[in-house]
C-alpha cells in the first residue's frame, strides 16, 4: 500500500479527532490524524506558560472533566493509557459581608446548614430541585449518544427514528415534556427565581447557565445549558462527577492519543490541511499546506465548521442552502482564561487558613448573585467594554492533583466572562491584563491574602484561542449552545447526523450534537456513521 494512502484520514488532532481516529484504528483501518500545531489535544491541554517559573504547568484551556462516556473510556482502555479524573469537592462561594456559601454533592446536612444561613426555605427546596434536575436529565441525557432525526423530513427512512425520538419523550410525562420545554426556553434567572428566595443559592446556581455562553443569565436558553452541564447518565453508565485529571486536561488527550497509537493511528503534528480533495461529489483525500496529497475514501473533519466547510471545501461543491447555515453559524465568545500561580491558597475571610480546607478542593467562584453575572454581560454586549465585575468559574486543580505544580504552590483556573465579542480580531492585552486585576481585587476582597500569594499569571483572550486553536469568536462550543443550535439543527438542518453532503466526508467536531465539553462523543459519532455507511472495510 502507498506511504499516504489510508482508510480514514482524520483533520484535528482535539480530543474529537483523537477519539475518531482511535476509533477507526480500533476497527482495523489504516488511519490517519493531522494536526497543524506542533502538538495534539486542542483545547484539552497542559502547558508550562511561566518563563520565569518552568516547573509550574497549568490546564491551559478547559479546566475539568465530565460528560464523557464510559463506552469511550472503556472500549479505548483510555485509564491504562493514563486517563486519571479525582472527583472535585464542593460548590463555594464567599460574600464580601463575611458570610460564605459550601454545596456538597454527598454531603446533603453540609449543604442545609450552609444555605440556612441564607435561607432555611432554600436550604428545604435544594434537594427537591435536584430531584427534579436529575428526573429531566435522566431523560434527556441518554439523547447526548442519539444521532438526531432529520425533523421534517417525509422520507419513510427518516420518519421513523422522528417517531422514535417522540416516543422516547413520552418518559417524561405530560408534566415531564412541560419542564423540558421550561428549560429549553427559559432563562436560568427565571427558572431559579421559581425556586430560590436567595441570591447566594441563586449566583451559585446561574454560573453553569452562561459558562462559554455569549449570553447572560436574564436571556432565554441559558437554562438548558445549565442542563448540559448537570447530566449525570448518558444511558451506557453513570458518568463521572465533576474531577480533575492528574497532570492537568493534557493528560486526557494525551490518554487518548496513546489509545489511538496502540490501535495503529498514526498521529501527525505540524500537518495543516489546506483543502479537502473531492471527486465527483465524494471525499477523496486532503492536499497539506506543504503540497503533500494523502489519499483515504473516509475523511472525518474535527474542525470548526467555519474553517472545515468554508474554507477547506470549495462552496461550489456544497449545498447553498448548507453554506448559508453555516456562514450564520452562531460562535461568539467574551471567555477570558485567566491562569494564576499562587504561593498559598486563598485564605477566605469568611473561612479563615491557608491550609487545605474543602472549600479550596472544588468550584471557588465569584459570582455574588444572577444580578452580578447579568450586569458583566451587559457591560460587554451593550455597553462594549470588558465586564467591570468579571464572574468567574474558578477551580485551583493542585489541591488534588500534585502533578502539576511544586509542593506548596498552587495554580488558580479562572475560566471568567465577558469581553465584548469582537475582541476576537484584536488581542487586546492592556485591556485584558486590566480586567484580569479587577478579578484579582474581586478575589482580595474575600480573601485578603490573595493577590500578595500571586506568583504569576498568564490571560487568554478570545483572539488567542481563535488564532492558537482555530477556535472561531472564541467559542468553547465551535458554536453557541442556544435553542436555534441544538439537536437537529447542530449545525445545520438535515446534517445533525455526523454526515455531510459530500460522500465520504464526515463531522466530528464540538459544534455536531453532543459536543461541548471534553467528551469525545462527537469523534465517536462520526466513526460510527462511517461503519453504518461502509465507508470503511471491515477487517
Amino acid at each position: 500500500m502507498a506511504s499516504n494512502t489510508y482508510d480514514a484520514i482524520v483533520i484535528g488532532g482535539g480530543h474529537n479527532g483523537l477519539t475518531s481516529g482511535a476509533y477507526f484504528a480500533r476497527h482495523g483501518a489504516r488511519t490517519v490524524v493531522l494536526e497543524s500545531r506542533n502538538k495534539t489535544g486542542g483545547a484539552a491541554d497542559t502547558s508550562a506558560p511561566f518563563a520565569d517559573h518552568p516547573e509550574i504547568n497549568v490546564t491551559t484551556y478547559s479546566y475539568v472533566m465530565s460528560l464523557m462516556p464510559p463506552t469511550i473510556i472503556n472500549e479505548l482502555n483510555l485509564k491504562r493509557h493514563g486517563y486519571d479524573v479525582t472527583p472535585f469537592g464542593p460548590y463555594f462561594q464567599a460574600f464580601p459581608d463575611g458570610r460564605s456559601i459550601t454545596v456538597y454533592a454527598d454531603d446533603a446536612k453540609k449543604s442545609y446548614d450552609s444555605i440556612a444561613q441564607f435561607s432555611k426555605k432554600d436550604a428545604e427546596t435544594l434537594p427537591k430541585w435536584e430531584a427534579w434536575m436529575k428526573g429531566v436529565s435522566d431523560v434527556l441525557g441518554p439523547l447526548l449518544l442519539s444521532v438526531p432525526p432529520h425533523v421534517g423530513s417525509m422520507k419513510l427512512g427518516d420518519l421513523i427514528p422522528q417517531l422514535q425520538t417522540a416516543w422516547n419523550m413520552r418518559k417524561l410525562g405530560q408534566r415531564g415534556v412541560a419542564d423540558v420545554t421550561r428549560l429549553f426556553t427559559m432563562s436560568v434567572t427565571d427558572l431559579l427565581d421559581d425556586w430560590f428566595e436567595s441570591d447566594a443559592i441563586k449566583a451559585m446556581l446561574t454560573v453553569n447557565g452562561v459558562i462559554g455562553t455569549w449570553a447572560g443569565p436574564d436571556e432565554p436558553g441559558t437554562a438548558y445549558v445549565m442542563l448540559h452541564h448537570s447530566i449525570g447518565d448518558v444511558g451506557d453508565g453513570h458518568l463521572g462527577s465533576w474531577g480533575f485529571q492528574q497532570g492537568g486536561m493534557g493528560a486526557v488527550s494525551d490518554s487518548i492519543r496513546s489509545s489511538a497509537e496502540s490501535f495503529g493511528c498514526e498521529v501527525r503534528t505540524e500537518a495543516k490541511v489546506e483543502k479537502i480533495l473531492t471527486r465527483g461529489g465524494r471525499a477523496v483525500g486532503v492536499a497539506l499546506a506543504t503540497g503533500e496529497e494523502l489519499r483515504a475514501p473516509v475523511v472525518v473533519t474535527c474542525v470548526h465548521p467555519k474553517i472545515g466547510f468554508l474554507e477547506l471545501v470549495d462552496r461550489n461543491e456544497l449545498p447553498a442552502d448548507f453554506v448559508w447555515d453555516i456562514e450564520r453559524w452562531k460562535t461568539r465568545s467574551g471567555t477570558v482564561k485567566v491562569n494564576v500561580a499562587i504561593s498559598e491558597l486563598p485564605d477566605f475571610t469568611s473561612m479563615p487558613g491557608t491550609n487545605q480546607q474543602d472549600h479550596h478542593t472544588g468550584s471557588v467562584e465569584l459570582c455574588l448573585s444572577p444580578q452580578y453575572a447579568e450586569r458583566a454581560f451587559q457591560d460587554a454586549h451593550i455597553d462594549r467594554k470588558p465586564a467591570v465585575a468579571p464572574f468567574v468559574d474558578g477551580t485551583i486543580p493542585t489541591t488534588l492533583d500534585k502533578k502539576l505544580a511544586p509542593e506548596g504552590v498552587h495554580v488558580f483556573s479562572m475560566f471568567t466572562q465577558w469581553v465584548p465579542d469582537d475582541w476576537v480580531n484584536e488581542p487586546h492585552r492592556d485591556e485584558l491584563d486590566a480586567y484580569a486585576q479587577r478579578i484579582f481585587d474581586g478575589y482580595n476582597d474575600l480573601a485578603p491574602n490573595f493577590k500578595d500569594s500571586i506568583i504569576d499569571y498568564q490571560v487568554i483572550g478570545p483572539y488567542d484561542m481563535e488564532q492558537d486553536l482555530g477556535l472561531i469568536g472564541g467559542n468553547i462550543f465551535h458554536g453557541e449552545l442556544s435553542v436555534d443550535q441544538l439537536f437537529h439543527m447542530r449545525p445545520a438542518p438535515g446534517f445533525a447526523d455526523f454526515r455531510t453532503p459530500i460522500k465520504g466526508l464526515y463531522h466530528g467536531s464540538c459544534a455536531t450534537h453532543g459536543g461541548g465539553g471534553v467528551n469525545g462523543i462527537p469523534g465517536w459519532q462520526a466513526y460510527k456513521a462511517a461503519v453504518k455507511d461502509k465507508a470503511i472495510p471491515k477487517k
